[in-house]
């Protein structure tokens, strides 16, 4: 209760800054006609965030975490996760490391990209890292105290697992909006004009790109192949149940959940939420030259407080989740719903106040584009849900396959997968379609792109509250884990049992929100790339007469070729047209990059879950008091096998993301990459929903039969479920969420190595034309 107090006083403090919404309307000019200046918000929401995060985790942290034996397997599962976090920013230092020295050399040396260029990268990355590692380290802690509190009431364990998210969502947004409000006080102050600022601050964004791909990509190698060993040796060899404490890969499964599910998706959507409002930003002042009476900041400052508000709409929001005594897994989703439509009906009101403020009346167009992706992100949420859940007709229909095998179950769920395809296509195409012409951009296109940019804005506005849905998933999961492990009573498996089959379902939507973003995202990052590539043309070859261009200085230093090199770039300068072969070499490389890398990253799983079936097959034989329970197993050496097996796996997969773009651009020029980009966009995009989907219909379908349908646990069709439930692991935990990584990814390396490129490119036309 003393919590809750706090978190209100807190909250009305919070409020205070954001009167002026409430008081004024209209141009936000001061009297000298000057902007107003909102960007300081940003440093209001950051601490209202990470503030309230505090809050909550201290009050976690003051629960009760059981007798011996819970504190026990936590304990074993705080340590593994620590290890494997250990681990992985070492191999990520080093990677983080020989970009930095590039990025310097590129900086200081050549004069081909911003001297701040490479120190926003490391903090981007820093601070990406930074937000998985605190929402792991709170998860690790709360699940026995999840089950604790379930022994209480199912509410009690939902609040504190719920908690334990927010405190994820509310440090996620926290420190994205306090990278952001760092990098515009320091560019500030340094005198930078407002426009030239944004391009810049992408760099944090691709550090955190990276960083994230890192952390999603080895986390769900590591989760995955640990919940497939498990699984297929556990469950369908020995016949042991979910979570047996006799199973030598549930330990690692446990901690699998927090790697991959907490820290690995905490810096995915920390990357996705910054990625979406500098690439806004930066739209935001490439449109202000479009229109005379507008300043840059005024369009420059709209997404930062956007975020700000939605945090303060999240952080109200988390008040209303609660839940009765044996409620139903609809009773629980609509908790969960309570906090989400109330924090989005928040955003509606307030940004429309923003959007009057700043701009006025005329501009009201924009909030209307902000709105598109708003209701966008809760339509892709739905129906990711629908397909997904077994309390709709595709899962339990799917569930019904299992009957005739795991082939037809199979096949089913693939089918499944692409069938869900089409709504959140169709949702995305139409909130572009309406985003774009509610912002003017038949009349202004660069407005209408600025509007793109905003309605993937509107869309994660929510992410304090959406992230705390999901990422409360894992804690329930590790609870019902400790509850099975500790033979606790069973109504506390019953009551960990709810919240996880709801967690599956949160999950499920909060990666739809992931994707659904990641397009719309890209899609802005692809249009600042397209200016990028028009400004780098002007830099490099068309500076002033007083001294030589930045291309000529760095020709002179790296060999001695002909010169007039803007006289050979003419007959690349053309525009994007599929005709042209180069931009269709581009397009085909681009659409094929999603399917390689998701292979690469389905191999990873499978390879590492072959070394994880082999040991625990090898304990069982070689212990037989394993069985018995009078031996324990050996919980360490299945954590170290996921955990090599993941640091072995993750780097090839995200050197082909990095380096795809700048290769096609060196080999086949700018125009190229926008190509390769586009087609990236499209194939992954339908590639990460089928597969997200897909794996979410299978598990649910595995726990729609573990329920008491088509003959329950133990039987064939559980068998054939678990069989088509472990192919679904990496497709959603994996590979899936990956995808919407690498189209952000590729599209911020291509932004800022993009002067890198046009001037490598034309060497190498210098010499072979």
């Amino acid at each position: 209760m003393r919590g809750r107090k706090m978190g209100i006083i807190l909250l009305l403090l919070m409020l205070v800054p954001f009167v002026p919404l409430f008081a004024q309307s209209g141009d936000a000019q001061g009297a000298t006609g000057g902007t107003v200046d909102l960007m300081w918000l940003a440093w209001v929401g950051s601490l209202a965030a990470i503030g309230f995060a505090l809050i909550l985790g201290i009050g976690v942290l003051r629960k009760d975490a059981g007798n011996e034996t819970t504190k026990e397997l936590s304990s074993h599962i705080q340590a593994g996760a620590l290890a494997y976090i250990k681990q992985q920013y070492k191999v990520v230092a080093i990677f983080f490391a020989v970009l930095f020295v590039l990025f310097l050399f590129l900086a200081y040396a050549l004069h081909l990209i911003s001297p701040f260029v490479p120190f926003a990268f490391l903090t981007g990355g820093f601070f990406s890292g930074l937000s998985g590692f605190i929402g792991m380290s709170i998860a690790t802690r709360a699940n026995a105290r999840t089950t604790w509190a379930s022994k209480t009431s199912l509410n009690s364990g939902l609040r504190v697992a719920f908690s334990s998210g927010t405190v994820m969502g509310m440090t996620v947004v926290g420190l994205g909006i306090l990278d952001l409000a760092i990098w515009w006080t320091i560019l500030s102050a340094f005198k930078l004009p407002n426009e030239e600022i944004p391009p810049i601050m992408i760099t944090f964004g691709m550090g955190a790109s990276t960083m994230a791909l890192f952390a999603r990509l080895g986390g769900g190698i590591f989760t995955k192949a640990a919940d497939v060993g498990a699984d297929l040796v556990g469950k369908v060899e020995i016949g042991l149940p979910e979570d047996d404490a006799r199973n030598p890969a549930t330990i690692a499964d446990n901690v699998g959940d927090n790697v991959g599910d907490v820290a690995g998706m905490g810096a995915d959507l920390y990357e996705s939420y910054v990625g979406s409002v500098v690439a806004t930003m930066a739209l935001g002042s490439v449109a202000s030259l479009q229109l005379p009476s507008i300043s840059a900041l005024q369009f420059i400052q709209i997404p930062v407080v956007i975020a700000a508000v939605g945090i303060v709409a999240s952080i109200i929001g988390t008040f209303v989740v609660r839940a009765k005594e044996n409620a139903t897994q609809k009773v629980l989703l609509g908790a969960l719903r309570r906090g989400i439509y109330l924090s989005t009906g928040l955003i509606v009101v307030l940004s429309l106040l923003l959007v009057l403020f700043t701009v006025g009346p005329r501009f009201l167009g924009i909030w209307g584009a902000l709105i598109a992706g708003l209701i966008a992100g809760n339509v892709i949420g739905f129906f990711t849900e629908y397909y997904t859940s077994d309390n709709y007709k595709p899962t339990k229909d799917l569930a019904g396959e299992s009957t005739t095998g795991p082939a037809t179950i199979i096949i089913g769920g693939l089918s499944l997968g692409m069938l869900s395809t089409l709504i959140p296509v169709l949702t995305v195409g139409i909130a572009i379609l309406v985003a774009f012409a509610l912002s003017g951009g038949f009349i202004h296109p660069e407005v209408g792109l600025y509007g793109i940019g905003l309605s993937a804005v509107g869309m994660l506005s929510t992410l304090g509250i959406t992230l705390a849905t999901d990422a409360y998933g894992p804690v329930a999961d590790n609870a019902g884990g400790i509850a099975q492990m500790a033979s606790l009573e069973p109504v506390v498996r019953e009551r960990t049992d709810a919240l996880d089959a709801l967690g599956n379902t949160t999950a499920a939507t909060g990666k739809g929100f992931a994707i659904g973003s990641a397009a719309l995202t890209a899609l802005a990052l692809l249009a600042e790339y397209s200016n990028k590539v028009t400004d780098a043309i002007g830099k490099l070859f068309h500076t002033a007469a007083a001294g030589p261009s930045a291309f000529e200085q760095f020709e002179a230093g790296l060999m001695h070729v002909v010169r007039n090199a803007a006289g050979v770039f003419q007959s690349v300068t053309l525009s994007v047209d599929l005709l042209d072969p180069r931009v269709l070499v581009g397009l085909f490389f681009g659409a094929v990059l999603p399917f390689v890398f998701a292979s690469l990253s389905m191999r990873a799983v499978g390879r590492a879950a072959g070394s994880m079936v082999n040991e625990v097959r090898r304990q069982i034989r070689e212990k037989p008091g394993i069985m018995a329970g009078t031996d324990k197993p050996d919980y360490a050496a299945c954590v170290a096998i996921s955990t090599k097996g993941a640091q072995r796996e993750m780097v090839v997969p995200t050197i082909v993301a990095v380096s795809a773009p700048i290769v096609v651009g060196i080999l086949l020029g700018p125009f190229s990459v926008i190509a390769l980009l586009a087609g990236s966009l499209g194939a992954g995009f339908v590639l990460a929903v089928m597969m997200a989907n897909s794996g979410g219909a299978w598990d649910n379908a595995k726990k729609h039969i573990e329920n008491g349908n088509y003959g329950g646990k133990g039987s064939d069709n559980h068998k054939a479920s678990v069989v088509g439930d472990t192919v679904g692991d990496p497709f959603k935990d994996t590979s899936g969420p990956s995808l919407n990584i690498l189209l952000k990814l590729m599209s911020m390396v291509s932004i800022v190595f993009v002067q890198v490129v046009i001037v490598l490119h034309n060497l190498l036309l210098k010499l072979f034309i």
